[in-house]
């Protein structure tokens, strides 16, 4: 298997980027809405969802990019 080589030149974002600061992002928002939700409405008892504030598909690391294989050969690797 030390000869095996990607037929493609496509990789995933995982290696390039961090999810850390969309995540510090996403919960400020959340935690910004319970807030103001609970100065407003003290009664209220039902707090929002985390994910009705935040999209997963929306990150950074989501998704693949094209590379050039020429200019980096050893990413053809697997």
């Amino acid at each position: 298997m030390s000869k095996s080589k990607r037929k493609t030149s496509i990789a995933g974002n995982a290696v390039t980027c961090s999810e850390k600061q969309d995540k510090r992002d996403y919960n400020r928002r959340y935690r910004r809405v319970c807030k103001q939700l609970l100065n407003s409405d003290y009664e209220r008892n039902l707090l929002p969802h985390l994910k009705e504030h935040s999209n997963p598909l929306s990150m950074s690391k989501d998704g693949k990019n094209w590379f050039d294989a020429k200019k980096h050969p050893k990413m053809m690797r697997k």
